[in-house]
């Protein structure tokens, strides 16, 4: 502390220091200490003093000795003039601020009619940077906290659906927080006029400034609610991941994790143009605003006409634009200085702990099937990618071939996309002496509209096992959350998903996945590609569809 501190700087800090102790001893007690039974535990009042106020929870539906607060919010409602810049630092309110609703998600599309990842409808608004948050029962030491950033392209989601609620990991003794962050158009849009305006010239990347707004939060106001802030780990997947791939790969994030988790999705693609995404959102403003293509100089687009266009023209020139085609993350100048892979290639990235993965059927119902290629195009675009190794390539997926040759690119595009990527961010971080951990999951779990516990049933044809091992089809494993909905599960499910959030808390734990009564999980080697097969039958194996990869390693190959 500074000679020089004020009186009332140090009343302030003295303060907020005893309203924190305050708050865990209001929460301190088990259920088991104060003999109080479940229904009397959900009686007890959870307030936890954070540096903006003292916020009130309550208690998790499924176990009442574990604290929840919902829709905390971690910086100012990006609207009005603040939209399009950095999260803006909350302001402090007094008395008791409820945390037991969720708040809003963020602006998106509803989705109907999408395979498992339809949401229906739901609240949407723009002031939606919050969080939530699961606290196990109080011990003596703080636990190790998991941030979890949801999937959905960065153009859909949210964090408050009972899939990932984090109760059951809550029990194993990690703090776990959900957050929300601005998506499509309102989290991603780079364009010129929001460069002019920035001291930093920068644009776009909005979503990734909140999680990293979030963990911010988290450094200063987690130790309240019973975590560790110098154990930290990032997780997510599909998009949610990328974010991951990225944060590691931007220099705003040193300090704020320490361990970081992907789950099918990384960020090593290279862009071949519109890097930093400022003409595809040139000519989405344009939609947006009715504005002629050519226009002239006299007719640029201000930064205040892009504020003022409403949320349903914004939503509906993202659909109508091929802005969502390229990657939403970009390289602003900024939040990302460089190309992640060019981040990762020279081993500048955060020096953590990694655990990386993906699931045998990512591409059904999530890529396109062409059923209108032929032979003859498929073998265009072998012989262009990967030259002297498109005959063997192509044999290797004979199998798909014989059903269709756009079944054939589909297969090989969802491995290049995931299986390879997910093994080259594994090598990427071995290369830098981290603990590296890769898996893959050809487990099939039902198919079921993930985000709809209400009305879960897809009514496949073939049964809700049909579908393979699909992209998110490990949620709930993770979250241990299997068996809350319908009628599909069965016990080996249950057995799944005790290993895999076994493995997922240990490894926040202590950055290595093992522990009593697990399978060994051997660390990734790139010698042998060791890959933990999340199957029937838990074990390492020397890389999972390793001649494929192999051969696709060839055009990805991660430099030495």
């Amino acid at each position: 502390m500074e000679k020089n501190m004020r009186p009332m700087a140090q009343l302030i800090r003295i303060n907020f220091t005893l309203a924190i102790l305050l708050s865990i001893s209001l929460v301190g007690c088990t259920d088991r200490e104060t003999g109080m039974s479940a229904d009397m535990s959900k009686e007890r009042v959870n307030r936890v003093a954070t540096e903006h106020g003292i916020l009130e929870g309550a208690w998790s539906q499924t176990d009442a000795s574990i604290g929840v607060f919902r829709g905390i919010p971690y910086a100012q409602p990006p609207v009005d003039d603040l939209r399009w810049r950095e999260p803006q630092a909350l302001a402090s309110w007094t008395g008791v601020r409820q945390a037991t609703q969720f708040g809003a998600a963020c602006w998106q599309a509803y989705s109907e009619d999408a395979f498992v990842w339809s949401r229906g409808e739901f609240p949407r608004s723009e002031d939606c940077l919050h969080l939530n948050i699961w606290q196990p029962v109080k011990t003596n030491a703080t636990a190790p906290v998991m941030v979890w950033f949801h999937g959905g392209a960065h153009t859909g989601g949210f964090a408050h659906v009972e899939l990932f609620d984090g109760s059951e990991l809550a029990r194993q003794g990690v703090v776990v927080v959900t957050v929300n962050y601005r998506l499509g158009p309102w989290g991603f849009l780079a364009h010129p006029a929001l460069a002019e305006e920035s001291e930093r010239n920068s644009t776009g990347n909005y979503g990734l400034m909140d999680k990293i707004a979030a963990l911010k939060w988290v450094q200063k106001n987690i130790q309240g609610f019973g975590g560790n802030p110098n154990n930290v780990t990032i997780f997510g997947q599909s998009a949610g991941s990328s974010s991951v791939c990225a944060l590691m790969a931007s220099p705003l994030t040193s300090g704020l994790f320490h361990k970081a988790i992907g789950q099918s999705a990384a960020c090593l693609a290279k862009e071949k143009r519109d890097a930093n995404g400022q003409e595809r959102g040139a000519r989405l403003a344009q939609l947006a605003l009715g504005k002629s293509s050519a226009q002239d100089s006299d007719d640029k687009i201000s930064a205040k006409e892009l504020r003022g266009i409403d949320n349903e023209t914004l939503l509906s020139a993202m659909q109508n634009s091929d802005w969502s085609l390229a990657s939403r993350i970009v390289v602003d100048g900024w939040v990302l200085p460089q190309a992640p892979i060019e981040v990762f290639s020279a081993n500048q990235q955060a020096k953590v702990p990694l655990m990386v993965g993906s699931l045998a059927n990512e591409g059904h119902e999530l890529l396109p099937l062409n059923n209108a290629l032929t032979e003859s195009e498929l073998d265009q675009y072998l012989n262009k990618s990967f030259a002297d190794s498109a005959a063997k390539l192509k044999t290797l997926y004979a199998k798909d071939l014989a059903i269709s040759p756009g079944m054939a690119l589909r297969e090989i595009l969802t491995d290049s996309f995931m299986a390879m990527s997910m093994r080259s961010w594994a090598g990427y971080n071995h290369s830098a002496d981290q603990p590296t951990y890769l898996y893959y999951m050809d487990y099939v779990p039902p198919a079921y509209q993930i985000y709809l516990f209400d009305e879960p049933n897809l009514n496949l044809p073939d049964g809700p096992r049909s579908a393979g091992a699909y992209h998110s089809g490990d949620l709930a494993y993770v979250f241990n959350n299997v068996g809350k909905t319908s009628d599909f599960w069965q016990e080996e499910d249950f057995t799944m998903a005790r290993t895999m959030s076994g493995y997922w808390t240990n490894f926040a734990k202590t950055g290595n996945p093992n522990g009593a009564n697990l399978p060994n999980w051997a660390g990734y080697t790139p010698q042998d590609h060791s890959t933990q097969l999340l199957s029937k039958q838990v074990k390492t194996v020397a890389g999972a569809k390793r001649k494929k990869l192999d051969l696709l390693a060839q055009r990805h190959q991660p430099k030495k």
